[in-house]
């Protein structure tokens, strides 16, 4: 009897870059390969990427990946997809561009966010599709192009997002699975099929839309040319998979009752599995599918390591310079200046809504902010501060939550953030949970490839990927700590509710000002 193959590809489309890991199907990572791309930025709001790129980015991290790891093509099980949310991309009737793909991170739908939330019961839609009304969802962007560009609207004959892109390009079947779906704010969970209410709203047909399938759904059969340039063997099978938020969670083996996986990459976001679709009353929290038997809930911040970048870049360019010099990791330098002062900072508070926020607040208009400055205050406690701020801001979402599925008692830490052991700390103490670190932190990519695995039939339940996931460090409150944040966090918390109106103002004048301004390179 032939032995099974014992490797898997997990690939995870990511906002800034395409990572593709090749595991053992126990678990270990063999090989990796990351290809980054930009975000285009040339006008207010706006946060776009070419799809040909990510494409290419695609194929690159898949071919050097699996030639990395020298692993013969035949030993190789499967291939599996995680991906970012919320992207559209306008397509003609040929399947031409006529678009770049509109990320999360863009904002320019925002005034017909607040319009469908405030004046077109916005809030139902939520309710059936599970996606908060921001301008981050595909149905806001719809609506967007429909009325400020409607030229390109009418011309339009498909919308899809980046990963179905990606696999129409592989395989010439426009499909998209029930996670990245159930993102898109046009998604019934309860039906499993696109909302006829949100797509009447904002005038776009099925037809123009790909065929949802469960993100077990797998393909095989790539032309031979391609599998010869990715190193495949043409039948291996390519799982669709599902989005990086899920399988996230997944990949940290946070999909049991009270578990929570909070993750730091450029944004962050907190989640939990139930085993069933639900949203919150108060549509503070976001419900996307994993399978039909693993629902996640969470809510997501728009500011995460980019605020760390934005502290590096601005606050801290001298610091910059010295530690490259020193050959020193720019994020350890500033760590280490941060851990000068002690935790709170000196009561200095760091709102980081340079990019407007998600979960809990859902409000593009929302603007970042230091309150609390005084004169003993110095550079150190603004880095501190801002680490903290960011934090807080996830530890905001817990409410919410907590308040659907009941007390958490476990966090699993991912992302990029995870390496660093004062965040780590910083997370235990405002959360006072213990915080448990996996030996992968890239996790989308080995949940992608557990969900393979099970959408082959080689495990038997997603569980399975406990026995895929070590634990490298666990933090446990410091008492001090926590009664220090816990006095903090009433101030904190009351600031951004009672800035809504002038976060609002702020954010017209702004756009006003960008629009007017002859520099729009930024």
């Amino acid at each position: 009897m032939p032995q099974q193959p014992e490797y898997m590809l997990g690939v995870d489309i990511g906002t800034t870059s395409t990572k593709a890991v090749l595991f053992t199907t126990k678990g270990r990572v063999v090989a990796q390969h990351a290809v980054e791309y930009p975000l285009t930025c040339t006008a207010p709001g706006m946060a776009e990427q070419d799809p040909l790129q990510i494409v290419d980015a695609v194929l690159t991290s898949m071919r050097q990946a699996v030639s990395n790891s020298q692993v013969d093509a035949a030993q190789i099980a499967l291939v599996s997809f995680s991906s970012a949310m919320h992207s559209l991309i306008a397509l003609d009737q040929h399947d031409h561009l006529l678009t770049n793909s509109i990320t999360w991170a863009d904002s320019r739908a925002a005034e017909w966010a607040n319009r469908i939330r405030d004046q077109m019961d916005g809030h139902a839609i939520y309710l059936r599709t599970g996606t908060p009304i921001h301008p981050m969802s595909p149905l806001c962007k719809l609506m967007w192009l429909r009325h400020d560009q409607p030229q390109l609207f009418a011309r339009s004959a498909r919308f899809v997002g980046i990963k179905e892109y990606v696999w129409h390009r592989l395989f010439g079947q426009w499909q998209v699975d029930y996670s990245v779906a159930s993102a898109t704010g046009l998604f019934n969970l309860q039906q499993l099929d696109w909302d006829s209410e949100a797509l009447a709203l904002i005038g776009v047909s099925p037809a123009q839309l790909s065929q949802p399938v469960p993100t077990t759904h797998f393909a095989t059969g790539l032309q031979p040319a391609m599998a010869h340039q990715l190193g495949l063997a043409p039948n291996t099978p390519f799982i669709i998979g599902a989005n990086d938020g899920v399988l996230s969670n997944l990949g940290v083996n946070a999909i049991g009752p009270g578990q929570v996986a909070v993750t730091i990459g450029t944004s962050g976001a907190m989640r939990t599995v139930i085993d069933q679709p639900l949203t919150d009353p108060s549509g503070r929290t976001f419900c996307y599918a994993l399978t039909a038997k693993h629902w996640v809930v969470g809510g997501p911040t728009n500011n995460g390591g980019s605020i760390f970048r934005w502290v590096r870049d601005e606050l801290a360019t001298a610091e910059t310079a010295a530690a490259k010099l020193a050959g020193i990791d720019p994020y350890e330098a500033l760590t280490s200046i941060a851990e000068q002062v002690p935790a709170g900072a000196a009561g200095l508070l760091f709102h980081p809504y340079l990019a407007g926020e998600r979960a809990p607040l859902w409000n593009a208009d929302a603007r970042g902010s230091f309150f609390g400055l005084a004169m003993h205050h110095r550079k150190e406690h603004m880095i501190r501060a801002a680490l903290e701020g960011v934090i807080f801001s996830l530890y905001s979402i817990l409410p919410a939550v907590e308040g659907l599925i009941g007390p958490t008692t476990r966090m699993m830490a991912t992302g990029g953030f995870a390496r660093s052991a004062l965040w780590r700390q910083m997370m235990a103490d405002i959360f006072e949970r213990e915080v448990v670190v996996p030996e992968s932190v890239e996790s989308s990519c080995l949940g992608a490839a557990v969900l393979g695995l099970y959408a082959l039939g080689r495990i038997a339940s997603l569980e399975a990927v406990a026995e895929m996931v070590g634990a490298t460090h666990q933090h446990l409150p410091d008492p001090d700590n926590v009664a220090l944040y816990a006095r903090l966090w009433p101030i904190y918390a009351a600031i951004p509710k009672q800035l809504e109106q002038q976060y609002r103002e702020l954010a017209q004048f702004q756009r006003s000002a960008s629009a007017q301004s002859p520099d729009q390179s930024g």
